[in-house]
């Protein structure tokens, strides 16, 4: 299985993630949209499609409201500054959380700061935040399609931000490919309607002219890897219907 996230933008909210599931559209179990993909020579193709209201925005926060960096490209080597995100999580639900919780009371939660806390340890933690919600959204996928996820492709402002798809990567356990034209998503739109009117003879002529960038291969310990997605399984449990 593939999935292709897209939307994952430093100057944009959300994150939107969508798996092809082919000509038969699933009835999600675990609170994913159902939606057509496309039609093409009169079959549809239709997909399941996870939604996060906050991914590329929390750095815009740490940019606007909390003044750590002056523009988002800066977000990188910050958070690289530090090994780690030093036991610190935070869970961005300033707008509520999207798929697959769906919770709008849900409010944003910086849990895990201590007095060694530092600039760096909370950008981290905004990268990785943005990781652990997209890992939630792909658990979901992969649960109700029944097949185990073999990639995830990306695109977008954020795609460009190495240390972001390299925690992507690890955390979900499968490689992330970030294609050549990180603009993938009005590509894909240009190239329904050049095949509508002959400019691509077929879905293959199309497939032809994907070009990859760089595979990001996961590096860290899957026994590492689930117990960091536990501990934000419990900050997010924490950030829910906070507000209600």
């Amino acid at each position: 299985m593939r999935a292709a996230g897209h939307g994952q933008e430093h100057l944009r909210h959300g994150c939107f993630l969508l798996l092809n599931t082919g000509a038969r559209p699933v009835d999600s179990k675990s609170r994913l949209l159902t939606t057509p993909a496309w039609r093409i020579g009169g079959r549809t193709d239709y997909a399941l499609e996870g939604s996060v209201f906050v991914g590329g925005a929390v750095v815009q926060w740490l940019r606007d409201g909390l003044g750590l960096i002056r523009s988002s490209a800066e977000v990188e080597a910050l958070a690289a500054s530090v090994p780690d995100a030093g036991g610190v999580v935070l869970v961005p639900a300033f707008t509520g959380l999207g798929a697959p919780h769906w919770d709008p009371y849900a409010r944003g939660a910086l849990v895990g700061i201590t007095r060694g806390t530092t600039a760096g340890h909370i950008a981290r933690a905004a990268l990785e935040g943005i990781a652990f919600q997209v890992a939630d959204v792909l658990t979901a996928m992969e649960a109700d399609s029944g097949v185990p996820l073999a990639e995830l492709r990306v695109d977008g402002g954020a795609a460009v931000n190495d240390l972001l798809m390299q925690l992507q990567a690890d955390l979900i356990g499968v490689p992330v490919a970030r294609p050549a034209n990180p603009e993938t998503t009005a590509l894909g739109a240009a190239y329904l309607a050049g095949l509508a009117v002959g400019v691509w003879k077929d879905l293959a002529d199309v497939a032809g002219r994907w070009r990859i960038e760089r595979v990001f291969e996961p590096r860290l310990d899957r026994d590492r890897a689930e117990e960091m997605r536990a501990r934000w399984a419990r900050a997010v449990e924490r950030a829910k219907e906070w507000d209600k």
